[in-house]
């Protein structure tokens, strides 16, 4: 059944069923599957959980841009980057911290200066 589907039967139940669900993956696996398949599109549905899950899936999709676009600054100015370093910027979900590397890397002379600590 895909959650389209329980829309149109009954959107209580559907709610009900996506928070039950989330609440018995708790931290396994499969958990972070599950609300990225909610996240599609959860826009009818107006739980708590539903809403956590659409902030979470805006968050991230922040996070991957700016990680893109400090990828592609360093890239288009001729800038090394390591695997290592390519790494911890498609994996940082703090978005001050994505910002204050990429305003960085606008000048930055090397990689190790995106990351140099105040």
């Amino acid at each position: 059944m895909h959650h389209s589907d329980l829309k149109e039967r009954d959107e209580n139940s559907a709610d009900i069923f996506i928070e039950l669900i989330a609440q018995g993956l708790g931290k396994a696996p499969g958990a972070d599957l599950w609300r990225h398949l909610m996240a599609v599109d959860l826009s009818f549905f107006q739980s708590p959980l539903a809403e956590e899950i659409r902030d979470e899936g805006r968050a991230e999709g922040r996070a991957e841009g700016k990680a893109g676009a400090i990828l592609r600054v360093l890239d288009r100015r001729g800038i090394d980057v390591s695997d290592e370093d390519r790494e911890r910027i498609a994996s940082c979900d703090d978005l001050d911290m994505l910002d204050l590397w990429l305003d960085r890397a606008i000048t930055a002379a090397s990689a190790s200066e995106v990351f140099v600590e105040d």
